[in-house]
């Protein structure tokens, strides 16, 4: 199979059902936008993670395979696709859940940063809400899986976790936001 096929050479794509759509439509740049955070996941792998975190990012790049599949493919296509799942939503929940137990209670703001593995994971997870963003516009022009959305939101929220989980097996203090308006 050759790397380039000229097809996309005036400005169109194809869904994974096979219709061609221009690069810049809303689809196109909400999975694009998903693969840019896979992308930035695979940064953060390529960093050595401790080992308590590293093994959730294996199953996020999957995931976010599974999302980008199922943005790149129309509700009513017939052709059979990977779909984000409630289950998926909620097995995020419970790694939120189990590392939010190892972490001291939020009472400020904190700033992005810390060591490099939560700087980036504070990173993926603004990319996370741009594709929210992207995500949220594209089900008000068409329908999506409606279980894509909580996984996004969530999904998010697991990653600042996991940058404050970084911070916390690293050693670094967390940066407060101690600004008074």
């Amino acid at each position: 199979m050759k790397i380039y096929t000229k097809t996309g050479d005036k400005g169109e794509t194809s869904l994974f059902s096979g219709e061609r759509v221009q690069k810049h439509s809303l689809r196109i740049d909400a999975y694009g936008t998903v693969d840019e955070l896979n992308s930035l996941i695979g940064i953060c792998r390529s960093i050595w993670p401790p080992v308590e975190i590293e093994n959730y990012f294996e199953e996020l790049q999957e995931l976010l395979f599974v999302l980008g599949s199922d943005l790149a493919t129309k509700l009513d296509s017939s052709k059979k696709t990977f779909r984000i799942s409630e289950e998926d939503t909620h097995q995020i929940e419970r790694h939120i859940d189990k590392i939010d137990k190892e972490l001291p209670q939020l009472k400020n703001f904190i700033l992005p940063g810390g060591c490099a593995l939560a700087s980036y994971l504070h990173f993926a997870r603004t990319i996370a809400r741009k594709s929210e963003r992207l995500i949220i516009f594209l089900s008000t022009q068409e329908e999506i899986n409606p279980h894509i959305i909580p996984f996004i939101n969530r999904l998010s929220d697991f990653l600042f976790v996991l940058a404050r989980y970084s911070n916390k097996l690293e050693g670094k203090e967390e940066i407060k936001w101690n600004l008074k308006l």
